[in-house]
């Protein structure tokens, strides 16, 4: 049964910035997970009541507070009231078809874009909005939904104090969150590369129906992939061109290389869709080039049956020479039947031997 889904249509004639969810409908409650860490300290727990959350806004250590699921509109609301979020912002979050796209304010960045999975269960890839706030000292993310999280070797980081994270502030964890995501898009497009090889030997080994399917289903998964990356190269971009202070130099660095690997990304991505468009120009002339065989053969067959039927029409007239005015001496010969089969023969075999002597065969 298909999951319902909260439609744009909701928010028709409500004022801008009205909390609305638009997105799957959810019976589970919200998740609430924070993790708080300095170079030397690092604390994690799930709270029930969002307002636990609140006295992190002025924590001198760097916060995480990730929370999973977005159709409890109220509690989003109370931590965008507490955490001064703009109410067009908090109406973003809540709208789970937004364009990847980055604002800055004066205490606040936000960040929105797509996280992304291959589901080998079904070899379908699964699209998630995760929306990122990250202030001077923490930083706010917003899941759709728990069961793809991809998040946990950041803190696994983040527990064991491997790598830099420990040793870095809010802006170096937003920048860790946005890059375990884009890397997450090279093993998606790793799996679609390895599916794209496979359709390529498939349609130079055979020419079964169901590629054609198979080649549009892939088509699909790479537009939709297009329409969640494509915009993030701008959103890096102006990330890493952003004056905010909330992003130290060091830090800029690292974006820098982010930017990088989302421009590979996206080069990945057209290729594939080159290739996939060139699988399916291959199939489509195949398919030609194995009708026009068709045509082919039965054309040589049809021409080589013109002048027999002629023969055997003309011959088939059983002219009775002792009735008829025109004599036709075959008709009683012993020989004519032997004869009209040579000369059938004859014709037949010619025009075999001339369509092999000019390769139409």
């Amino acid at each position: 049964m298909p999951d319902q889904v909260v439609k744009r249509s909701a928010k028709i004639g409500l004022p801008p910035g009205s909390p609305v969810y638009v997105g799957k409908k959810k019976a589970e409650p919200i998740k609430i997970t924070v993790i708080d860490y300095d170079e030397k300290n690092y604390h994690t727990k799930t709270v029930e009541n969002i307002e636990e959350t609140f006295p992190y806004r002025e924590s001198q250590t760097v916060t995480w507070i990730n929370i999973d699921g977005l159709h409890e509109t109220p509690i989003v609301e109370k931590i965008g009231q507490h955490f001064d979020i703009h109410p067009l912002v908090v109406e973003d979050i809540l709208s789970t078809h937004q364009r990847p796209k980055v604002e800055v304010f004066d205490h606040y960045i936000v960040v929105i874009f797509k996280m992304i999975q291959y589901e080998d269960y079904d070899e379908e890839i699964a699209q998630e909005q995760v929306s990122l706030v990250m202030g001077k000292n923490f930083v706010i993310t917003f899941q759709e939904e728990a069961q793809r999280d991809v998040f946990d070797t950041l803190r696994s980081h983040i527990e064991t104090g491997k790598g830099r994270i420990r040793k870095n502030g809010a802006d170096y964890l937003g920048y860790a969150i946005m890059d375990i995501i884009v890397d997450h898009y090279f093993l998606v497009l790793e799996r679609l590369g390895e599916e794209i090889e496979d359709l390529e030997d498939a349609v130079l080994e055979n020419h079964d129906p169901s590629l054609v399917s198979r080649i549009h289903h892939l088509k699909r998964q790479l537009l939709e992939l297009r329409k969640a990356i494509w915009p993030l190269r701008e959103v890096i971009s102006n990330l890493q061109r952003s004056e905010s202070l909330l992003i130290k130099k060091a830090t800029t660095h690292f974006i820098r290389d982010l930017y990088d690997h989302t421009i590979q990304v996206i080069d990945t991505l057209e290729n594939y869709r080159e290739r996939v468009s060139s699988v399916l120009d291959i199939y489509l002339t195949q398919m030609s080039n194995r009708l026009n065989e068709v045509m082919k053969v039965l054309t040589i067959i049809s021409t080589i049956f013109i002048p027999l039927s002629f023969l055997a029409g003309v011959y088939g007239m059983n002219f009775d020479t002792g009735v008829s005015p025109l004599n036709m001496p075959e008709l009683e010969s012993p020989y004519g039947y032997v004869v009209f089969w040579i000369i059938t023969l004859m014709v037949g075999g010619g025009l075999l031997l001339l369509f092999k002597k000019k390769r139409w065969l």
